[in-house]
């Protein structure tokens, strides 16, 4: 990649054909406001939350802002894919590890992993930016599963909240890529 000048040739905007099957871009604006609108929150448990960013049902992913204001265990979990999150606000962790998810900072986290989430005593709210592949199976201490959250159960949890909200089901599809 390289920088050019703007009366450059390559500073031209492509001007060929568009490529077969290429779904449109998709811009969030505004997509860090974390004092948005409240009716944007998708209400995932008590004091937990996600704004959806996408959801690629296509490639089987989803980005979304996990807002949490309380400390406590929020979920244990296995992951069948990558994920990776940046933390927006706050701190958390997981008792399985003694790394610790700070403000500002990033972690990834491979499939197959399985830990516990806590928000420590002391953070008023936890915010974190989460690129999920593959699905997030809930399980019990000894690993057996309890229960799935993957794109395809987030994307209805949001359909069913942007339609309780006011701002009609098809409100999530923007997101859907």
């Amino acid at each position: 990649m390289t920088l050019t000048e703007k009366g450059d040739l390559s500073a031209q905007p492509y001007r060929g054909d568009k490529l077969p099957s290429v779904p449109e871009d998709l811009v969030v604006t505004g997509a860090l406001d974390l004092d948005c609108d409240e009716r944007l929150w998708v209400p995932q448990a008590k004091d937990v939350w996600f704004r959806p960013l996408c959801f690629s049902v296509s490639q089987g992913y989803f980005v979304n802002i996990l807002r949490v204001r309380r400390s406590g265990i929020l979920s244990r979990h296995r992951h069948t894919g990558p994920v990776h999150a940046t933390v927006l606000r706050g701190r958390w962790h997981y008792l399985e590890h003694p790394w610790w998810a700070e403000e500002g900072g990033y972690a990834f986290e491979p499939p197959g992993d399985i830990h516990t989430l806590e928000v420590p005593d002391g953070v008023q709210e936890m915010v974190t930016l989460f690129h999920v592949t593959g699905a997030y199976i809930y399980v019990d201490p000894e690993g057996t599963a309890l229960g799935i959250e993957d794109v395809f159960s987030k994307l209805q949890a949001a359909r069913k909240h942007y339609e309780e909200v006011g701002l009609g089901a098809s409100f999530a599809d923007q997101f859907v890529r």
